[in-house]
């Protein structure tokens, strides 16, 4: 059985990875010319640490990426709504990283190649059509280069890992129309920036329309360590207004970003410094798409972002990806026919996404500060006085068991 993959990103990289790891024949073909670290920070979550340990790939996390420990929820005012430990601070049996989103993609194209071989990746082809029948699949690739020659590349299955405007997607749901926007913009840069706090804690001010995230994402070194921010704005009528283009090479001017960001406070942390330094700015909307009725059309399958895109809050775009890497590659290791296992893929992993990215919506965990901030526009002397802990701690901890990563859980074999 030989699988195709559609899209080098986070989630199809690591798909092959499971899949080689189980005797599986794997093809990537990602449509970006050459694999580069772009792309600033993101965290990925214990959970989803535990699947790339599996793999071999702790030591090389290290190497690039950094383990959080404590995340800090504030308001606008950098007055503190709650706090907690996070990775194996907080008692998993994993650490949550913080890095660099470039560079985890990397980490695993990297190890792609060298263990499944040099032609396992093949790059500068577009996935622009598939039919299947009885024995496979035929997929239909156009070459990014020069934009008209093609390939055919067959295979026993198709996996759609090629984001939020997935062809796989478009071709079992012509009708579904762009990503959903509200309205908010993100702006988002890194700099190497003298070590805040203990060079650990990651600080997220705001709420859904007005958002400061503030972490770094490489190990400290002499004093000083890759810090990245992000600046969430809800800066336009949807209704209206289209949005802006979503590429990982848009960037916007320092002078559109800087009265936004000077609108947060982070104690410690000179937030306008922070974002004058950062050169390149990039621009993405916030978006996400309706969960689908079914992701599984035969042999042809979605995964990550082309499956279940959603809103960047409670660090769960990538892990989610990697969680649907481990069930697909389990159940087609097993599977006495690969669409009985692209079915029961389905049936495991889509109920769960579709809760996540339903709550994502209205803030994920985050939805703690929004919730503070209504109670208490001004801010607060004593935030227990404006909401109790045990109120609190039922948005943030109701999370983490929504999306499976509350200390204690286990992940289940679909």
């Amino acid at each position: 059985m030989t699988i195709l993959i559609a899209g080098a990103g986070i989630g199809g990289l690591t798909a092959a990875l499971m899949l080689h790891q189980r005797g599986i024949k794997v093809l990537v073909i990602e449509q970006a010319a050459e694999v580069r670290e772009v792309g600033v920070g993101i965290n990925t979550l214990p959970h989803s640490i535990a699947e790339l340990d599996a793999l071999g790939l702790l030591p090389r996390l290290d190497d690039v990426g950094l383990r959080t420990r404590e995340l800090r929820y504030l308001n606008r005012s950098g007055q503190e709504v709650w706090r907690e430990l996070r990775g194996l601070h907080a008692g998993h049996d994993h650490p949550q990283f913080s890095i660099h989103r470039g560079r985890l993609q990397k980490l695993l194209f990297d190890t792609v190649i060298e263990r499944l071989g040099p032609d396992a990746v093949q790059t500068g082809l577009r996935l622009s059509g598939f039919l299947q029948d009885e024995a496979g699949v035929s997929a239909y690739f156009t070459d990014t280069r020069d934009g008209c020659s093609s390939r055919t590349i067959r295979g026993e299955v198709l996996i759609c890992a090629d984001g939020i405007h997935s062809v796989g997607r478009r071709q079992f749901f012509p009708k579904e129309g762009p990503p959903s926007w509200e309205g908010v913009v993100m702006w988002r840069g890194a700099v190497d920036w003298p070590v805040w706090e203990d060079g650990e804690t990651m600080a997220i001010a705001g709420g859904l329309g007005g958002k400061l995230v503030l972490y770094p994402i490489a190990p400290a070194k002499d004093g000083r360590q890759l810090m990245n921010w992000v600046v969430n704005i809800r800066a336009a009528d949807p209704e209206v207004s289209p949005p802006p283009q979503d590429s990982w090479s848009k960037t916007a001017a320092l002078s559109k970003v800087l009265p936004f960001a000077k609108r947060f406070h982070v104690p410690g942390m000179d937030i306008e410094a922070l974002v004058r330094a950062s050169g390149a700015i990039y621009e993405y909307p916030m978006a996400d798409r309706d969960p689908l009725p079914r992701w599984t059309h035969g042999r042809v399958t979605l995964l990550g972002d082309a499956a279940h895109p959603m809103y960047p809050v409670g660090s769960n775009g990538s892990a989610q990806a990697i969680l649907d890497a481990r069930s697909l590659a389990d159940l087609l290791a097993r599977a006495e026919h690969p669409r009985e296992a692209l079915y029961r893929y389905q049936l495991d992993r889509l109920p769960k996404t579709a809760e996540i990215v339903r709550t994502n919506r209205i803030g994920g965990p985050e939805r703690v500060i929004d919730e503070v901030e209504k109670l208490s526009p001004a801010g607060f002397d004593d935030v227990d006085d404006v909401m109790s802990y045990t109120e609190r701690e039922a948005i943030v901890k109701g999370y983490a068991k929504t999306a499976g990563f509350a200390t204690g859980d286990k992940p289940k074999t679909p």
